[in-house]
Formats: structure tokens, sequence, C-alpha cells
């Protein structure tokens, strides 16, 4: 190994060693360390999840109600001079924040057709049938509850999974769940999101405006031509990303769409760039050497290598990983608990079961998800298997997509989402919400038992 010049060891030896920083210093790197650790274990960010629902429940059934309904209900403006928008903090939550959300779900998506499990026709067989069950069989048994009038419109609310918290009940069961099952939930729940969005832009958008399509173009045309001009760094894009997002809204799409467009546009593979980013690092690393071997270095005098040091780094990952475990924290530990706990404060008081179908909505969109959902992932596998046109993977057992199709009735987040788009009535909201977490809770329970009971077997069997 090569190391830094004879001269530079006495630079070297002059900065204090580990050893010699103060306790505290070393106890909060320690620390900071285990929470980063801790921050990416998908089970915790699951819990994190649960806690902020459980907190909405609580707050909006309590004695304080009235705070609740009231803070969401909040008007917030931004804007300059006579262009001042103003919407509910609802809104920005569910309209705005939620584009980021999207954002990483078209960046998961665009990295699974790319590399993943999604890459292939053979690859992607098998969860794009388990998906299709698992959207059809419950659509179908919530239609079953409600084939008529406003409550027809909920038929796609039980349709969708939860990858957060799916996989977050999935890590629970440790590392004794082969790795291809945790494949399959994850390549199932992303075709699942891709559905969804479709069903969104389809069904749950109003009558187009064309003159917002066309802002809506200018803001794609703006990030294509960015990315020909090489342009790499993450906060250039935040402009044309507002005028999509503005574009989409003002056309009557779902402007939260303009997160999927932006993700699904981000490119897999690093920049084209003079110079190797290695080449670039290795020879900044070497000036950065040179310039602390003398005497009179100042700050300024590394500047430029650093600046050169910072771009090879950000070249050597492609956008849409670089980007995507930039933002994953900030959306699994903000975005998402703050749209649960806008979302999820169902008053009990303020559901009449026994107006409008609200009893058939709850009871249909519980049904559809705890029952439908592992009923048509299950079957739909079994079927395409059964006909030769793909096969489980390696180490998946049926067992195994059991587990899968039960987790897969964890409807939270684009559920909930959903169910605001199909509902303008409150009760009707409140009703299918509570059959949401209600199926939601009894499908990640049903689903653990039965993975212990899986892997306690498997256990047995080695």
């Amino acid at each position: 190994m090569v190391g830094p010049p004879r001269g530079i060891l006495a630079t070297m030896n002059q900065h204090p060693s580990r050893q010699s920083l103060p306790r505290a210093q070393i106890l909060t790197e320690r620390a900071l360390h285990t929470l980063e650790r801790f921050l990416h274990i998908e089970a915790v960010s699951g819990i994190v999840l649960l806690l902020a629902a459980a907190i909405a429940i609580v707050w909006a059934n309590s004695p304080v109600a009235d705070s609740y309904h009231s803070l969401w209900h909040t008007s917030v403006s931004i804007g300059f001079g006579q262009f001042i928008f103003s919407q509910s903090l609802h809104f920005w939550v569910n309209d705005a924040l939620m584009t980021v959300f999207f954002l990483v779900v078209g960046m998961e998506i665009r990295r699974e057709i790319h590399e993943g499990a999604l890459a292939s026709v053979r690859l992607a067989a098998l969860p794009l049938a388990a998906a299709v069950g698992g959207v059809a069989v419950p659509a179908l048994i919530y239609l079953a509850f409600n084939f008529d009038g406003a409550q027809s419109r909920g038929w796609a609310v039980p349709t969708a999974t939860d990858i957060a918290f799916a996989l977050g009940v999935l890590a629970l069961l440790g590392r004794s769940i082969p790795g291809n099952v945790r494949i399959f939930l994850l390549a199932l729940a992303i075709i699942d999101d891709i559905v969804a969005v479709l069903i969104i832009a389809i069904f749950y958008s109003g009558g187009l405006e064309y003159g917002g399509l066309l802002v809506a173009a200018v803001g794609i045309l703006m990030v294509l031509a960015m990315q020909r001009m090489g342009i790499g760094s993450a906060y250039a894009y935040i402009v044309p990303a507002i005028v999509l997002w503005i574009g989409l809204l003002q056309s009557g799409a779902h402007p939260t769409l303009a997160g999927v467009v932006l993700g699904l546009m981000t490119p897999v593979l690093p920049g084209r760039t003079r110079e190797q980013p290695l080449d670039v690092a290795t020879r900044a690393v070497s000036d950065l050497w040179a310039h602390s071997a003398k005497p009179d270095t100042t700050p300024n005098h590394m500047t430029q290598s650093l600046k050169e040091l910072r771009l090879a780094q950000r070249n050597l990952i492609p956008p849409v990983s670089r980007v995507q475990m930039a933002l994953h924290p900030w959306v699994a530990y903000g975005v998402m608990p703050l749209f649960a706990l806008a979302n999820a404060g169902v008053s009990l008081d303020g559901i009449n079961l026994s107006m409008d179908g609200s009893q058939t909505i709850m009871l249909g969109v519980f049904v559809a998800l705890v029952l439908g959902k592992p009923l048509g992932i299950i079957g739909a596998s079994w079927l395409v298997v059964r006909a030769g046109w793909c096969r489980l993977p390696h180490g998946v057992t049926w067992p195994g997509v059991t587990v899968v199709g039960l987790l897969a009735g964890i409807g939270f987040t684009m559920s909930i989402f959903i169910a605001t788009l199909a509902f303008t009535d409150e009760n009707l909201l409140g009703a299918a919400k509570m059959g949401i977490l209600l199926a939601s809770l009894a499908a990640a329970i049903i689903g653990l038992a039965w993975g212990c009971f899986y892997t306690k077997r498997m256990r047995v069997k080695e």
C-alpha cells in the first residue's frame, strides 16, 4: 500500500490522535454512529410510523380533539409580492410533502427496472402476476360490499401495499427469513406502487387542463436540458421540480405524480466526466497531502482540491442511488410519520356506521386487505407457477409466499392517501380510514404470527 510521503508523517503526528480526543467527543461519535445504523433499520421506521398513527388516533379522540382538526386546517401561505398561494396545512402535507415520498418511490422503481427484481421479464414475471392478483381480488371484494353510488369510488383503497410497514414487520422476523422472500415482497410492493400511481393518475385526477400540462412539460424539458448539460447537483433540480408540480396541480392531475415522474427520470448511471472519478479523487488527495506538508499553507490553498474531491465523490455514485440514500431518512422519519399524523386521526365519535353505507365501506376495506390481498397474491402466484410461466425463486417456498401475501395486506400509507382522493364525505372517509387501520393492524399481527411459525419450521428442518 502506498502511504503519504515521509515528510508528511511529521505533519500528521502534530495532529491529535483518536486516543487523545476528549472522552465526551469519542462517546458522541459512537452515539451518532449507532444512531445512523439504527435509523437504517427498516423495522424502526415502521415503528415510528405506527407511533405517529397511534398519536393521531389518541389525539383525535381526546378532550383536545378540536386542536387536532384545527391544526391541519390552519392556512399556510407561500409566495412573494402579489403572487401568494394559500392552502391548509393538510394540503401541504398530502399534496406537497408526499411528492418527496413519491419521488423516492419513483427512484426505487427506476433502480429495480435497471438492475433489480424488475430488470427482465423472467425476474418480474412472478411478482408482476402476484401484484396483479393482489390488486384485482381486493378490488372485487370491496365492490362486492360496495357496488353502488359514492361507496364504489373507494374500490382502489384496499389495492395498495405499504412498503415501509410490510418490510418493517418482515424485518422483525430476523435473519431466519430467506433473502429472496424479502426481495419478492419488495418487488411485489414496488409493482403495487406502480399500479397505485396509475390508478391515481387515471381514476382520481380531475378533468385535465391542457394549459397546466404545458407548464408540466416545461418542467420536464428543463430537467432533460439540465441533464444534457451535465448538471449533477440535486439542488439544481428543485426549480424544474416546482414547475412540474405546479403544472400538474393546474392540470387537474394529482401534483404528487411529479415525484414519480422525476424519480423515473433520475439517471441510474454516474454522469459522464472528462476523467474517471477515482483518478480525480486520487489526485485531489495527493494535492491535499502536498499542501498539508507546507508550513505556509492556508485553507484557501486547499479549496480547489477539496472541491474536486467532493465532485469526485458525487460522481462515483449514480444519482438515483445518491439522492435516494440522502432522502431516505427524511422520508422515513419525517414525511411519512407527518402524513400519518395528519391523516390517521379518525374520530370515533364522528363516524356513524349506520349512515351512508359507512359500515359496508369499513367492512369492505377490512376484508379486502386482510383476506383479499393474500388470496390474490398466493392464488395468482400458484397459477403462473403451475402453468410453467415462471418458478419460485431459490429459497422461497409456498409458506414464504404466504408470509408475503399476509404482510401485503398492510395498506397504511398509500391506502389512506387513495381514500382521501376517493371520498369527499367526511363520514365515508372516516369509515374507510378505520377499515384501513384495523386491517393493517390485523394483517401485521397475522403475518407476524405466521412468519414466526414459518421460521420455526425452517429451523426444525435444519
